[in-house]
């Protein structure tokens, strides 16, 4: 495909309005905000066809862009996305259609059609410290939890000293993503290039344990642990109602509890995961967040 065509193919989907792929990668509009959804990267504000990202400092105008970084997909692949799913719900061609609103797309397409490959951050054992550091004064999380995530290779430092979480598939732990975290004066989070947050998930916690936790992150899903060791802590990577993962662990009979942040986000990411999954219940942190919660404790 050379430049000409593949412009030809983005222009007939650069205008899908940003509602159509809000709604087909499943956000929730804010029930007091109509120009702000709960996207799997956050809240994103729209107007017209410009959105925002506050939390993460990102924004861009079009479909193609907001496909691109809600699904940490490029260009090409973004444009597929939009050809397979929405190209009917492009403005010159809404005429032809009677009845516009968008049909969700599959669960098992929402994380990362067409992904590029997964490229994790190369380890740096030299870094390990400063993570340590960072993780045990700044977040107050126990070693006693940290090493063994660190001596099973889930929990690890790259080399600009980054805290890299690993995101893991089946009973071989295998990586299928990874949760960054900045640990410099300037926090920062992320996600490693390629990672298919439907396919797997971080998780700490008693092997054997029924009882499962959802958290937003990585950090939350530690500090929970430590505030509920009999439990497994799963992190979403993002106030994601429905995983694709979810429903396994439910078929397998685990008892889940939702802990979402205590912010309209993790509220309304929690109603709706109760509503697709009403034996869910809430558990809703004392505080913003499990790790302001676990920074509190005495």
């Amino acid at each position: 495909m050379n430049f000409d065509d593949f412009r030809r193919r983005a222009d007939r989907v650069r205008e899908v309005p940003l509602e159509t792929v809000l709604a087909l990668r499943q956000a929730v509009r804010d029930p007091r905000d109509r120009h702000k959804w709960h996207t799997e990267k956050g809240p994103v504000s729209i107007t017209g066809q410009k959105f925002t990202n506050w939390h993460r400092h990102a924004g861009g105008g079009g479909a193609i862009d907001l496909v691109m970084h809600l699904a940490d997909l490029e260009a090409t692949a973004a444009v597929a996305w939009l050809e397979r799913y929405a190209a009917g719900h492009a403005p010159a061609r809404a005429a032809n259609h009677r009845d516009s609103r968008p049909q969700q797309a599959p669960l098992s397409d929402l994380s990362l059609t067409l992904p590029t490959s997964l490229r994790l951050p190369p380890r740096d054992t030299s870094k390990l410290p400063r993570v340590r550091h960072y993780l045990t004064r700044r977040r107050s999380l126990s070693s006693l939890v940290l090493e063994p995530l660190i001596e099973a290779g889930r929990l690890y430092a790259d080399h600009r000293g980054n805290a890299v979480f690993l995101l893991v598939a089946g009973k071989a732990n295998r990586p299928v993503g990874a949760e960054v975290r900045g640990t410099g004066a300037r926090v920062w989070r992320g996600m490693a290039p390629g990672t298919r947050k439907d396919a797997g998930y971080f998780w700490v916690g008693p092997k054997g344990s029924t009882r499962v936790v959802l958290c937003e992150s990585a950090i939350d899903a530690i500090s929970c642990a430590m505030l509920y060791p009999e439990r497994v802590c799963l992190s979403t990577a993002g106030a994601r109602p429905h995983p694709l993962w979810l429903r396994v662990i439910l078929q397998h009979g685990y008892h889940v509890d939702c802990g979402f942040d205590a912010d309209p986000p993790g509220d309304a990411a929690a109603r709706e995961m109760i509503r697709l999954y009403p034996d869910i219940p809430r558990l809703r942190p004392p505080a913003k967040d499990w790790n302001a919660v676990l920074t509190r404790t005495p």
